[in-house]
């Protein structure tokens, strides 16, 4: 597992049965393999940085869609949806803005169950 995310994270979601139905679909599947796991994880910072790095972000709660794009799927699957769940899961706390330490780690949060559920190592 990679470093700063511990194996009980994902065992907790594995047994959480709203996260645990989150899962990608072929269309989502095939979106990875044509733009690369590289720019996926682009996409998922970029997605952290403007949806979920704010103190306060815009609709938070319901700024991330359930569909559309395999980031999104890995996020509800990873409580990494809104801040909330974030501080729920994960105990980051909410009202601050999060520090380059934190998205770094909700990145790497996401693009771990992306490889779980690609087949990915």
């Amino acid at each position: 597992m990679g470093k700063g995310i511990d194996d009980k994270l994902f065992e907790g979601l594995k047994r959480s049965k709203f996260r645990s139905r989150f899962k990608l679909k072929p269309k989502e599947l095939e979106y990875i393999q044509q733009k690369g796991i590289d720019k996926i994880q682009e996409h998922a910072r970029d997605f952290i940085i403007k949806r979920l790095a704010p103190a306060e972000p815009k609709n938070d709660g319901k700024q991330t869609p359930m569909r559309g794009h395999p980031v999104f799927i890995a996020q509800h699957a990873t409580a990494t949806c809104c801040r909330s769940c974030l501080a729920k899961w994960h105990k980051i706390k909410a009202h601050k803005e999060l520090s380059g330490c934190e998205i770094d780690y909700v990145v790497e949060v996401l693009m771990r169950w992306i490889e779980l559920n690609t087949g990915g190592s």
